[in-house]
């Protein structure tokens, strides 16, 4: 294992930004190395990423403010303001603003892998200025694999729980 001496620092304005549909955006804070973050706003009830799993990373999610939806597994959870969710790698899981309401979210990817590029992918997605068919090549190379779960927000025959 390496150990860097450099700090990261990101100062208030110095994160790159890609907007998303309906007033939401990522801020793109820290890209690789140890950790990868990011926050995230969501318009009311909008998806944040659709179901995928991470085979490399543990990610991290601190509801910053409003409410959010997360599937873990076969489990649907909502999750509010102070509210912090792990994943470990290879859990399947899905998450977004639950519905009628907005959020905020800080989520960190370690170890860290080049995502910036995945953002901002999504983000002209979500302003229809690519497809989804697009991100599919690119799953090795972000650790985001994509998995087939329909009605993400339902847990299998129980409804959500909280």
């Amino acid at each position: 294992m390496s150990v860097s001496e450099d700090a990261v620092v990101v100062l208030p304005g110095e994160a790159a930004t890609a907007p998303l549909a309906h007033g939401g955006a990522f801020e793109l804070l820290a890209d690789g190395g140890a950790v990868s973050a990011n926050r995230l706003t969501m318009g009311e009830g909008a998806d944040g990423a659709r179901p995928h799993r991470h085979l490399r990373s543990t990610e991290l999610f601190h509801v910053l403010d409003g409410v959010m939806v997360f599937r873990l597994g076969d489990r649907v959870v909502e999750v509010g303001a102070g509210g912090l969710v792990v994943v470990p790698p290879g859990m399947p899981h899905a998450f977004g603003a639950a519905p009628g309401r907005t959020a905020e979210v800080f989520a960190v990817l370690s170890p860290g892998i080049e995502r910036f590029g995945y953002f901002e992918r999504l983000a002209a997605i979500s302003r229809g200025e690519a497809t989804f068919e697009s991100l599919l090549p690119e799953q090795e190379r972000y650790d985001v694999h994509f998995v087939d779960v329909p009605d993400w927000r339902a847990a299998p025959g129980t409804g959500a729980t909280r």
